[in-house]
């Protein structure tokens, strides 16, 4: 399987389904099936997806039908990718149909503070006690909030959502949750989580998210217990809603070039 991008300043969504169509009715010369696309405007990027048997092969369709080469083309394996768990529904628009999908998605990740110190404390069967309520109200809000689990990472869970809007609010309802349940418990525990967002395939990291998979891991590594810290763009993408976000200034994250700033969601009032 293939993704590629395409950078189009100034496309329409008319001029991106003939587009489509066109690579359709010549894929077939060139063993390729396109599967469907995501076609930001405001961004200008085009996400094409597609099966054949090379990345010339997914180039030549292109070139073909309309001459607008990807600029990057990426190979993933399908079948150890969770495509679904990033994307969520695929768009099924007839082919020719015009249509915006943006490929941007929020990636998120969630982590139970302090858990060499609760195995020594509590012993393993406590320990898995604790992470285990953490998995059962992560889930719940994961389908309260349209999220989507990528993968359980042993002390915490790696999520993606269509909306950073909605992957904010669930942060906000999980840590509210937590508290609650702290209120009442004998055993207390605390989760850290880290939000980023970004598009599937950038020029410069090939593979699936991931610059924004790496920034959310370290953003959530950074957070401290009972806190929601995000990047720059989930902050910027938020601006108009209810959210209050507190500057967190330069933060030297583990295996980024720069530092990086970042912001806390202020949930707790």
């Amino acid at each position: 399987m293939y993704i590629d991008r395409h950078d189009v300043p100034n496309a329409t969504p008319e001029a991106l389904a003939d587009a489509h169509r066109r690579d359709v009715e010549v894929q077939s010369k060139h063993d390729v099936r396109f599967h469907t696309y995501w076609f930001d405007p405001d961004n200008g990027t085009v996400f094409c997806l597609a099966e054949g048997p090379s990345r010339q092969a997914i180039d030549a369709v292109h070139e073909e039908a309309h001459g607008l080469v990807a600029g990057t083309v990426l190979e993933f394996d399908a079948n150890a990718t969770p495509l679904n768990s990033f994307f969520g529904s695929m768009p099924t628009h007839p082919v020719g149909t015009a249509y915006t999908a943006p490929a941007l998605r929020a990636i998120l990740f969630t982590d139970l503070c302090g858990s060499v110190a609760q195995t020594h404390q509590l012993g393993d069967d406590g320990h898995m006690q604790l992470l285990a309520e953490h998995n059962a109200i992560v889930r719940e809000e994961l389908a309260a909030h349209d999220g989507r689990e990528v993968k359980h990472t042993g002390d915490g869970i790696m999520a993606a959502f269509n909306s950073v809007v909605a992957a904010v609010g669930f942060a906000v309802t999980v840590q509210r949750r937590l508290r609650e349940r702290n209120e009442q418990a004998t055993t207390p525990f605390h989760v850290s989580i880290g939000i980023s967002a970004g598009e599937p395939v950038t020029d410069d990291h090939d593979d699936l998210f991931g610059a924004a998979v790496q920034l959310a891991a370290r953003l959530c590594a950074a957070a401290g217990p009972g806190d929601i810290t995000v990047s720059v763009a989930v902050r910027e993408l938020c601006l108009g809603k209810t959210f209050r976000f507190e500057d967190r200034g330069e933060l030297e994250l583990k295996g980024l070039p720069e530092p990086t700033r970042a912001y806390a969601v202020a949930w707790r009032e």
